[in-house]
């Protein structure tokens, strides 16, 4: 099959675009036709070699665990799904090696759910990893309720878009931190923009004056520090960018693959709880040209590979 891969760690320019051996399909996986993969600023750390120190490579690797496509094969201990299927996927492993930049990929059946009926393959493909971890994080390790206000950095970013969805879905005001051409964005999606940079604090203190309940970090380092210092008295903290926010009072989040949660995501876009923004979307044998924009770090939403297959006329 045709794959993205990489032998070595370093930048955009290790991917190789080739054939690569099929995956198996283990009892407890099914094979997944990928239609759509979207791109997280994990994959490139990964990638860089950044996360060495507690996942293994085995090489070559191919890149990325978001996934959007067809169930053509079920496992022998996988009666979860069928062929034919449309599905989503968180599909990580604790080691690299068998990612969704490729034609297809063997995803274990804990990492799925259902497509949501509403979406296209495209946008289906950026709900998983980015949806998963805002909605752990807002609705488990900050227990967002009605009332509460909620600080979110990088709020118009793929994480941040559902991460301030949800919060309004629970009733919370939610102030967002975002770049000046992404507030009408935040606007739509009901938030409270505030530009990054010096005065940042002041900015936050004077829409919410007694502090925030609860602060989203994605940043780290002084945002980290920031927002500890923002909350209200009681507030809580969480962070998927700085392991320093424990010694904060707050948590440290990576997210799980849940096909439970992935599940309630699904039924929260059908209901248009939640929608998905893709801001480009890349063939998969330019998948370098689309790390080399998510690299940017400036995404209005998602960054995401189609795959494109002849038969089915390219859609």
């Amino acid at each position: 099959m045709k794959a993205i891969s990489y032998r070595a760690y370093g930048g955009p320019d290790v991917l190789e675009y080739g054939d690569v051996r099929d995956p198996k399909v283990g009892p407890d996986s099914v094979l997944v036709k990928v239609r759509a993969a979207a791109l997280n600023p994990v994959d490139h750390k990964c990638r860089e070699g950044y996360l060495d120190a507690v996942l293994d490579a085995v090489f070559p690797v191919i890149p990325a665990w978001d996934v959007a496509g067809v169930v053509v094969q079920p496992g022998a201990a996988a009666p979860e799904f069928a062929v034919g299927d449309e599905v989503i996927g968180y599909v990580r492993e604790d080691f690299l090696s068998r990612g969704t930049l490729a034609e297809y990929v063997a995803a274990p059946v804990r990492t799925l759910a259902r497509k949501p009926r509403n979406l296209t393959f495209e946008e289906a493909a950026g709900l998983p990893l980015a949806g998963l971890t805002a909605y752990q994080v807002i609705t488990k390790a900050l227990s967002v309720t009605d009332g509460d206000v909620v600080l979110v950095h990088a709020a118009a970013g793929g994480v941040g878009t559902f991460a301030v969805q949800l919060a309004r879905h629970a009733g919370a005001r939610v102030i967002g931190t975002a770049s000046e051409r992404n507030h009408a964005y935040l606007r739509d999606l009901g938030a409270e923009p505030v530009v990054y940079g010096d005065g940042l604090g002041e900015r936050v203190r004077a829409l919410a004056p007694e502090g925030v309940d609860a602060a989203f970090d994605t940043i780290g380092g002084d945002t980290l520090k920031l927002s500890a210092d923002l909350l209200a008295p009681g507030g809580r903290l969480a962070s998927i960018a700085d392991g320093s926010v424990i010694a904060l009072g707050g948590q440290y989040c990576f997210v799980r693959p849940d096909a439970a949660d992935l599940t309630r995501l699904t039924e929260l876009v059908e209901q248009d709880v939640l929608t998905a923004h893709v801001q480009e979307t890349f063939p998969l044998e330019r998948a370098a040209d689309a790390f080399r924009v998510l690299e940017e770090g400036r995404t209005r939403g998602k960054i995401v590979v189609r795959v494109d297959w002849a038969e089915e006329g390219g859609q």
